[in-house]
């Protein structure tokens, strides 16, 4: 493979995968042309290289004599020195980082932290040491590598110099997980006992997310071990049972609980895949996480004000003198003899006389996003909205764009989105689905129940309706109905009688998605159309379809309603005879060209149908016409009628969100 293509690495690590995916993880690792081959005994590993050697020889693939190290217990593999005692650094990637010149640019802070960054599971709060570097990597501040950052700089250096050992994991061990945290931060230990102690395999800590910052501690405690088992999924899933330890002792006994929202039952639905048990232990006895999750550099909830010192005033001067709006103000009142104007130079601060003295904020997004934060989320300014955040910034500042900005700073607030009510009209306005061209060619599906479950078992109604001619057919079903019963049911009654459709909307119940229904449905050569999670109103056909059946049911059926299976012909004979607003005729008429026969066409004969095929045909096909063009009819007026109460989505494809 030529060397400097961009996909070359991905197609070289996929071929290599390919060919020992039968050996990965039981015996060897690969990354790209770096083959590593484990064992426990001698005999094992020259079995296991026999393997290895024999497929790099099927696939024709060639090995470097003198690059290859064989039977050896220590070794260097992809930057860490490997041996029976654990993981560490390389001696030469220490040097390399004690050496490391202090940078001068943010080219050479980023190549810094790229390397301290690949060896942070080996020290402990990594991102509190470096973050003052971190804050050095944004463009839109100017580089100032002040004694913060260089202290930062140091530390890391010197962590890096003496970093831990860290234990290789042994699935045959006992393992434990341990997990806390604290108003802001999470922090995960995984460790095994060994010996007569417990030994480190890695750990982390990590900010709690916004959405979750104002949760309760038994509800961050259980985040804090769902992200444990997402980054050890592949240490922990499988793997005989293991312990969780934690300090909050409700969540011993989590899975008794009566009530849990939807939040914490798809956690508890991914933590059920683990065999675990988890065990309380108090606070104090939990020193190793409860510290993690307590760096001060994961704490969000305490409020830093600004400081009026002389970096701040720098951080002025330095904007003005770069600012487009504002260099020539600033130079002209730097001289001793001025041209008249509204600004004035106070303290190194511009000022503009204009219904009082406003201060000139420069073109700096940092110092106008901690100006903004100053005096809109300090607990006594509330997290006001808009309106009264200009007022208060009008009253002291000014810049170009001031409203855009506070307009943009308030509706990307998080605290905001989550605690305050939404007073606007709902966003995103009517997608109505394209009308079909053809009978038959798409319908719509969906289930409906449960009712009282009748002698043959069945509780369940599946509903089946053409999105053209509004033709629907109510398909008893039972509950627990898996896949291929319900397209045994859906074969029998509709496929049977009008084939297969080209296009089949439902929406995303695991009956529908199943792999057994998906793969049948792709050999009937139609095609699926999901509606949005949670959101019903896509197959607002079939919705509208099950109100009407219910309701007819309820007129039928006895007081002990036993019999509503019996009674789901007639529902169906009369929704289809009935006029069908959307179409300005009845389904059945649209279906078949004729009304249904009555019994009153005795007494009241219809005129004769003619036995002209042509005519027939033109009739459909004006059939066709004007249910389309009613059809675009109804769509406009709903279209106009519901996005009266709803606003255009405010993002686009391939927006960020």
């Amino acid at each position: 493979m030529p060397f400097g293509l961009t996909n070359a690495p991905t197609t070289f690590q996929a071929a290599m995968t390919n060919e020992f995916h039968a050996m990965l993880d039981r015996f060897v690792l690969v990354y790209l042309d770096d083959i590593f081959v484990y064992s426990r005994t001698l005999e094992d590993h020259l079995e296991y290289l026999r393997r290895v050697l024999e497929t790099l020889h099927r696939a024709e693939y060639k090995a470097n004599r003198d690059k290859c190290e064989f039977v050896r217990q220590e070794l260097e593999y992809l930057g860490h020195f490997v041996t029976p005692e654990g993981i560490s650094l390389l001696s030469d990637k220490i040097q390399v980082i004690q050496e490391w010149s202090e940078p001068k640019n943010i080219t050479n802070v980023r190549s810094f932290l790229g390397l301290a960054g690949y060896y942070q599971r080996f020290i402990k709060g990594y991102s509190k040491i470096a973050a003052h570097l971190s804050k050095l990597q944004c463009e839109d501040r100017p580089f100032n590598f002040d004694d913060n950052a260089r202290t930062s700089f140091l530390a890391l250096k010197a962590a890096l110099s003496l970093p831990k050992v860290l234990r290789i994991y042994d699935p045959f061990l006992s393992t434990c997980v341990t997990t806390d945290v604290s108003g802001y931060g999470i922090g995960v230990v995984l460790e095994q006992h060994e010996g007569m102690d417990w030994h480190p395999i890695e750990y982390f800590s990590k900010k709690v997310p916004a959405v979750h910052s104002i949760d309760d501690a038994r509800k961050k405690e259980m985040l804090a071990f769902v992200h444990a088992l997402k980054r050890w999924r592949h240490f922990l899933l499988g793997r005989r049972q293991f312990r969780w330890v934690t300090d909050n002792n409700p969540l011993v006994s989590y899975e008794t609980q009566d009530t849990v929202n939807s939040t914490i039952a798809r956690w508890m639905a991914f933590i059920d895949q683990f065999d675990f048990f988890p065990d309380h232990i108090p606070s104090k006895s939990n020193r190793f996480a409860d510290a993690l999750s307590r760096r001060p550099d994961h704490c969000t909830a305490i409020y830093s004000t600004l400081e009026i010192n002389d970096d701040l005033r720098d951080s002025f001067i330095r904007g003005y003198q770069v600012d487009p709006e504002f260099c020539d103000k600033y130079a002209n009142c730097s001289f001793p003899n001025p041209a008249l104007s509204h600004y004035r130079i106070q303290e190194g601060y511009l000022l503009v006389h204009s219904r009082g003295k406003l201060l000139c904020v420069p073109q700096d997004l940092h110092l106008r996003t901690r100006l903004l934060g100053e005096f809109r989320d300090a607990p006594a300014t509330g997290h006001f909205g808009v309106n009264r955040t200009i007022g208060r910034l009008r009253e002291r500042f000014w810049w170009p764009g001031l409203l855009n900005d506070v307009t943009r700073y308030c509706e990307s607030c998080e605290v905001c989105r989550r605690c305050k009510s939404r007073n606007h009209r709902s966003y995103g306005e009517l997608r109505p689905l394209p009308i079909p061209l053809r009978r038959r060619e798409a319908i719509a599906m969906d289930i409906t129940g449960s009712f009282p479950k009748h002698k043959t078992g069945l509780d369940e109604i599946l509903t089946v309706v053409d999105r053209l001619t509004k033709f629907a057919m109510f398909l008893p079903c039972r509950y627990h109905a898996k896949a291929p019963e319900l397209v045994e049911v859906l074969y029998a009654s509709w496929i049977r009688t009008k084939g297969y459709p080209k296009e089949i909307v439902c929406n995303r119940d695991t009956q529908f998605m199943s792999d057994f229904l998906l793969a049948l449905i792709k050999r009937w050569g139609s095609s699926l159309k999901p509606s949005s999670a949670c959101h019903p109103q896509t197959d607002g056909q079939t919705e509208r379809a099950h109100q009407t059946a219910q309701v007819l049911l309820l007129t039928l059926v006895r007081p002990d309603q036993k019999d509503w299976v019996e009674r789901l012909s007639d529902v169906e004979l009369a929704y289809n005879s009935s006029i069908h607003p959307a179409i300005g005729m009845s389904p059945f008429e649209f279906e078949h060209g004729s009304l249904v026969n009555s019994p009153l066409d005795t007494i009241i004969p219809r005129a004769a149908e003619s036995d002209n095929h042509l005519l027939f045909i033109r009739q459909m096909q004006e059939l066709l016409v004007k249910a389309r063009n009613q059809m675009a009819k109804t769509q406009q007026r709903m279209n106009q009628q519901a996005n009266r109460q709803r606003l255009p989505c405010p993002f686009r494809a391939g927006d960020l969100v």
